[in-house]
Order: C-alpha cells, then structure tokens, then sequence
C-alpha cells in the first residue's frame, strides 16, 4: 500500500436543520462548490446524499468532499475569508457536522 503522493481530501458529513428548504440547501450547496473557484489549494469539491440501506448514517443526511494537495493547502481554506465568510453564512443552517481529513491510502493488489 502507498500513500497517494500530493493529495488530503476533507470530508464534511453534515445535517441541515429540518425547517430549511430544499431551496436553500440547493443554494448553500453552490456557494460551497464555488469556493472552489476563489480558494486556490482547493482542487475539488463534490457531494451527494445518503443512499445506503444499512441505516448507520446517525442522523447524517449529506456528504461534502474536497480535494487538496496538502494539510497546510487545507488550512489556507479554513482561513480564507471567502470559506468564513461562507461559514457565517451556512452555519445557522445545519443542525449538525462532523469533519475528517485523510491521505488517500492505494492498495495495490
């Protein structure tokens, strides 16, 4: 197994509040996506919502995954004052969230 060289993805599982439209999700979900455009270390940025059958998910209903090309690339995004300022702006809005960021590790078999 190897470490993928000059790749740190950053996973967001999150729950939007039950009173927010489907609306204003879908506008939070593009301003998020656009910060791919302003913030320069961030590579990639896709999502999806929960389709497994195992019922695990503990509430999570979203997933948020962006790519950087490394740990400090996604603290120049964690302080950039467009992912602030989007944090000011979506926070009030999700119920919950938790974060993890990985090396993507490749098995070679």
């Amino acid at each position: 197994m190897e470490v993928a060289p000059g790749v740190v993805k950053h996973v967001l599982l999150g729950k939007f509040k039950d009173d927010v439209s489907p609306e204003k999700i879908e506008e939070l979900i593009r301003d998020w996506a656009n910060l791919v455009n302003v913030i320069e270390p961030m590579k990639d940025f896709e999502w999806g919502t929960d389709v497994s059958i195992e019922n695990k998910n503990e509430g999570f209903t979203h997933v948020f995954v962006s790519t950087f090309e490394s740990t400090e690339g996604i603290a120049e995004y964690l302080y950039h004052p467009a992912h602030v300022e989007y944090g000011k702006k979506s926070l009030p809005y999700v119920e919950k969230f938790i974060v993890f960021d990985y090396k993507p590790t490749i098995v070679k078999l």
